[in-house]
This record gives structure tokens, C-alpha cells and sequence, in this order.
């Protein structure tokens, strides 16, 4: 816990070296089952902030990985992840990748219609990433029922 709020408080740092590494060391803990629900959700919800809020693209890059490997312990909400939508038309390619994988990981049909912009994006590999997304929100969705006439 100790280890948590430290690198919580280090994510505002002034020096991006150390914001970074505080990104890193949440995701470690996130990788891990060191976190509990609620911790795992406040993470969450800082580095978010840190990936939409961030000038610098090593330390987004940082923060949206780490975001990714909450999802290996826990089931997050849309909520908590959809300020990135607001970042992602500025994205890179490679902090989009992120940030699509992001979005299916909640496996929230809600998610789709944020993912589905990136379906026709000039790059191939986004397109390739937000067609992955789609396909995990798909295959987590329950089937509707049959309907015999």
C-alpha cells in the first residue's frame, strides 16, 4: 500500500522521469494481485487522468500500459476508462493501439460505438487494434436468445 500511494504522489512530479516510473511501479502492482477492486480503480482512474492530462509521450505511453494490465486481475467499468476518448483523436499510433485495447478490455457494449471511428482509420494497424476491440466486447457480450418461428 505503501508502494501504491508514493507512486500516486509521483505521478504529479515535475520531473516526466519520475511521472513515468510512477507509472510503471502501478503497473507492476496492477500486473500483480497486490491490488485490491478499489485500489486497482483508483489507480486506474489517476493514470487515466495522467494519459488524457500528460505532454509527454513516453509517460502516456506509460500510464495507458499500465491501464492495460489492470484488466489480467480485475473487470473495470467503461466509466472509469472513457476520458481517454476525449485524448484519443491526438493520439499516436502506438498510445491509440492503447487506448482501443483499453476500450474492448472493459468488454462493455457501450464501448463499441467509441471504438467504431477507429474501424476506417488511415492507419492499418489502429484499424487492425479497434477491429480486436470490437471483436472482445462481441465475444463477452451474452448471447441474445433464439427466436424459433
Amino acid at each position: 500500500m505503501k508502494d501504491m500511494l508514493a507512486a500516486l504522489e509521483a505521478l504529479t512530479d515535475r520531473d516526466q522521469s519520475r511521472r513515468g516510473v510512477a507509472a510503471d511501479i502501478l503497473g507492476d502492482l496492477l500486473r500483480g494481485t497486490a491490488l485490491d477492486t478499489d485500489s486497482a480503480r483508483l489507480v486506474v482512474g489517476r493514470l487515466v487522468s495522467l494519459a488524457v492530462n500528460e505532454p509527454v509521450t513516453t509517460v502516456r505511453e506509460s500510464a495507458l500500459n499500465s491501464i492495460s494490465e489492470a484488466f489480467n486481475h480485475h473487470r473495470l467499468p467503461l466509466d472509469l476508462v472513457e476520458p481517454l476518448t476525449a485524448a484519443m483523436p491526438t493520439m499516436e499510433r502506438e498510445l491509440l493501439e492503447h487506448a482501443l485495447y483499453i476500450l474492448g478490455a472493459t468488454h462493455d457494449p457501450q464501448a463499441r460505438p467509441l471504438i467504431e471511428p477507429f474501424l476506417h482509420h488511415p492507419d492499418p494497424q489502429v484499424c487492425e487494434q479497434a477491429q480486436r476491440a470490437a471483436a472482445e466486447i462481441t465475444a463477452a457480450e451474452p448471447e441474445s436468445p433464439t427466436h424459433n418461428s
